[in-house]
């Protein structure tokens, strides 16, 4: 995944082409740390085109959190390991899809609703609100897979919903650590790292702990 492409469509209208930006900037430096201006540079349009589109920078950012959920849940509802017939390998390979996505700069695999919340949560409740959607939505997707993968073991406890829950927490923690790295192999090594102890886990949980050695 590149810092701010691959998986949206080519922005057309000057609105997407400021969300755009803002994946882009915010992701690379923050959102404190991005203006307006330097919005509208990015995306090529005038500060009147801006205010057209969004009231204030909170309300471009709530967008923003709106824009990467809905493209991140086509481009993951539309990942192959949905083809898989058995719910653990369809776990596991939500993992794996996570995993390929992670190379290059930070900027070009974390999360924007993970960066908007950390800056954010205690300065607006309207980003926070959004960013919790966004986040939550990811793993509610994962729900129905886990509830299955858990019923073809016998398991009923953890439940579905805590273990999603923790898939996003691995995720978002993977990603701050990777920013505590100043080279980006290091970052995406660390990522990697703490996203292969989550499929670990999730093959003990699942009994697939010895799959390698059959």
């Amino acid at each position: 995944m590149n810092a701010n492409r691959s998986f949206r469509p080519p922005a057309v209208t000057a609105r997407d082409k400021l969300l755009e930006a803002a994946v882009k900037l915010v992701r690379m430096q923050g959102f404190a740390d991005t203006s307006v201006d330097q919005l509208c540079v990015e995306a090529g349009v005038t500060k009147g085109a801006f205010f057209h589109h969004f009231a204030s920078k909170e309300a471009l950012g709530v967008a923003a959190a709106d824009y990467w959920s809905a493209s991140t849940g086509a481009f993951f509802a539309g990942a192959p390991y949905h083809d898989l017939p058995d719910p653990v390998d369809r776990v596991l390979g939500f993992i794996d899809f996570r995993l390929a996505l992670i190379g290059g700069p930070v900027e070009g695999f974390s999360c924007v609703a993970g960066t908007l919340v950390q800056e954010t949560f205690r300065t607006s409740a309207a980003i926070r609100v959004a960013t919790e959607a966004s986040i939550m939505g990811n793993a509610r997707a994962l729900e129905a897979d886990l509830a299955q993968a858990l019923a073809a073991v016998g398991r009923k406890e953890p439940s579905a919903a805590s273990l999603a829950r923790h898939a996003q927490t691995v995720i978002q923690g993977s990603f701050v650590l990777a920013k505590t790295q100043s080279e980006p192999a290091a970052a995406a090594d660390l990522a990697r790292e703490a996203l292969g102890h989550l499929r670990r886990y999730f093959e003990m949980l699942f009994e697939r702990e010895n799959a390698d050695a059959d």
